[in-house]
Parts: structure tokens; C-alpha cells; sequence
């Protein structure tokens, strides 16, 4: 039995509609270790056996929520259990810094790079490039319904990034313009399939048809051991516009022969024989 305070942290994380799968599993270190401030013994085992449930549920197409209830052990001792964690968010700390360093010399000077979505790894990405002074220009998504592609916005800005925002029904026109892709991910399968934000099929499609090379970020927790892409379960979120029902898939399948590489901690993995 999950104490209320947990249960309730649980809901925020289902309730997430901007932040992905690099933050969720974050946060769901941050679960743990609060579990283990709060129980010890019999009574933690026992709540992290049902952990083991309830963290892939939070959303089971991201793989990275599968490996960080597998990588806490379950044990009565609650210190191994804050350890782990910890270790966990430091890893995965270290992880996009180090993608952040190796994505960043796929830019060449005045890249025009194309994304979809918000994703972590990539802003990691920009980051590096902006740091080791490349001049380069961004063009992102709106990423609707969510709008995950305005939050990146904003940190470009920030960060004095050149960017342009355009619908995602314009991913074609405007890919005619870009020289590089970047996308993050929320699950890369046994078969070497990319599964993100809804729209990244489409994007890798158009910049297969235009050369465009189409590169995906994504730190090697969200490398699923036992999945293959056929068996994601792809989560659909109730929407409506205008009294009307609108189907809304939050993530779509982008089969391995579009992507050019997965940039990971690791290094940039060529799919799927090195996955």
C-alpha cells in the first residue's frame, strides 16, 4: 500500500503535459527517495513491489519509467533505496551533458536545424553548440495540442538562439530549408524504432524525402530491453475542439530505416544492430 503523499505525486506526473520522459523519470527518482524517507522495513518492500507497477503505469509507452523501476531494488533498507535513486538522477544528469556534447558537433556553422516537441536532450544540444560559439538557426514545431514546442521556444530565447515557429501542418514546406533534424525520444525498441511525440513520423518522412539528415537524442535509460515496436502501447489522451471529439495519440512510431543515428551518452548509435 503506497502512502497518499506518494499516490499524489503519482497524479502529477500522469497530469504532465509538457515535460517527457527525461523529467518523468526524474521525478520519479525523486518518488523513491521520498518513499524511502517515509517507510523502512517490511512496509517499503512491500510499497516498492507495487512500485515496480505503478511507475511504468504513470505513461508504459516511455521506457525510461520501465528501466528506473527496475534499476531500484527491492529491499527493506531505505538508504540503498535513496542511494540508488540518487544515483539514478546523477547519471541521467551526466548523461545529457555528455549528448549535449557529442550532438553538438553534428552542427556545422549556420545549421538550420528542424525539431518537433520538447525534448530535453536536444535543448542539451543547443546548449553545447551555443557554448562552443556555432552560429545555427532552429525552426520548431508548435507541437499542438500540448504546444510543447512554444516551452522550447521560450528557452531558446533565452538563450539568445535564432528560432522560428511554425504549425506542425507546415513540416513540410519548411524542411525544405533545414540542413539537420533533431528530435528527442520517449522509447527506442529492441528493433531500433524511435517512439516520440506525435508528428515525429511525419518529420522523419520529410526529411527522408529531402536529404535531410534526421538525427534522434536520447540517454540510453530510454533504450527498451525487451520491446519491440510493435508491442508499445501508445497512449491516447481524451480531446475535444468545438464540441467535437478529436483523436489524440501523444507519440508515433518512426521505424529505424529513417534515422540516421541516436545520439546517446554513449555515443551516436547506428540502428538497430547497436541498439
Amino acid at each position: 500500500m503506497l502512502p497518499p503523499e506518494i499516490r499524489s505525486i503519482l497524479e502529477e506526473m500522469r497530469a504532465e503535459r509538457i515535460r517527457g520522459a527525461s523529467y518523468l523519470a526524474k521525478r520519479g527518482a525523486e518518488v523513491y527517495i521520498k518513499l524511502a524517507e517515509l517507510l523502512s522495513g517490511d512496509g517499503l518492500r512491500e510499497a516498492l513491489k507495487d512500485m515496480r507497477e505503478e511507475i511504468p503505469a504513470v505513461n508504459r509507452t516511455m521506457a525510461s519509467l520501465y528501466n528506473l523501476a527496475r534499476f531500484i531494488p527491492i529491499t527493506d533498507n531505505p538508504d540503498l533505496v535513496i542511494s540508488k535513486a540518487e544515483e539514478f538522477i546523477r547519471l541521467s544528469e551526466e548523461a545529457k551533458r555528455e549528448i549535449g556534447n557529442i550532438g553538438s558537433e553534428l552542427i556545422d556553422e549556420n545549421e538550420v536545424i528542424i525539431t518537433h516537441s520538447f525534448s530535453s536532450a536536444v535543448l542539451e544540444i543547443f546548449k553545447a553548440a551555443k557554448r562552443k560559439g556555432k552560429r545555427f538557426k532552429v525552426i520548431l514545431t508548435e507541437s499542438a495540442p500540448d504546444y510543447e514546442g512554444l516551452a522550447l521556444a521560450g528557452e531558446l530565447e533565452a538563450l539568445e538562439i535564432p528560432f522560428e515557429v511554425i504549425t506542425d501542418a507546415q513540416i513540410g514546406i519548411f524542411v525544405k530549408k533545414a540542413t539537420l533534424a533533431f528530435v528527442g525520444a520517449d522509447n527506442v525498441t529492441r528493433d531500433g524504432a524511435v517512439v516520440n511525440k506525435a508528428g515525429t513520423y511525419l518529420l522523419a518522412l520529410a526529411c527522408h524525402d529531402n536529404g535531410v539528415p534526421f538525427y534522434v537524442a536520447a540517454e540510453s535509460f530510454k533504450l527498451h530491453p525487451e520491446l519491440n515496436s510493435e508491442e508499445v502501447e501508445i497512449v491516447e489522451r481524451p480531446y475535444a475542439r468545438q464540441g467535437y471529439r478529436v483523436r489524440n495519440y501523444l507519440f508515433d512510431i518512426t521505424p529505424w530505416k529513417y534515422v540516421r543515428g541516436i545520439v546517446t551518452e554513449l555515443g551516436i548509435l547506428v540502428p538497430p544492430k547497436e541498439i
